[in-house]
């Protein structure tokens, strides 16, 4: 009876498994363990946004994508989306999708649009100058 209970994955004590959501899949296995985006030195901030390429490889080359791939491609095809929307659109974690995105980056699936650099900060020495006037009032 106890080894039954042991490989029964609908066992409560069972951590992969979940009752609601059927079985689970670690972010880890999904990337093939890795943390950070292809050796492109690709970056993708929450606004970064994403395109389909026009000249994306076609419907033969995209069924050899995993599953989680296939998705971010699929929520491309619809519109230009930012990493943060296509995150809450395929239901998987920020981390998860930005190294799922540049391995469809350098794959030619996917175009990504740089978000516009903040305005330059003013220089140190006119901040300095501005408390040292402050102070002198």
């Amino acid at each position: 009876m106890t080894e039954d209970r042991a490989t029964d994955p609908t066992h409560q004590g069972s951590h992969w498994y979940d009752a609601e959501a059927g079985p689970l899949v670690r972010p880890y296995a999904m990337t093939g363990g890795r943390t950070e985006p292809g050796p492109g030195g690709a970056r993708f901030d929450f606004i970064a946004l994403v395109d389909l390429a026009g000249n994306a490889p076609g419907s033969a080359e995209e069924s050899l994508l995993g599953p989680e791939h296939r998705a971010l491609v699929e929520l491309c095809r619809l519109e230009t989306q930012s990493v943060a929307e296509l995150s809450a659109g395929a239901d998987l974690p920020v981390g998860v999708v930005r190294v799922l995105l540049g391995d469809l980056l350098e794959a030619g699936y996917i175009e990504v649009s740089r978000p516009v650099p903040p305005a330059q900060l003013p220089d140190e020495r006119i901040l300095k100058e501005v408390i040292e006037g402050l102070r002198a009032l």
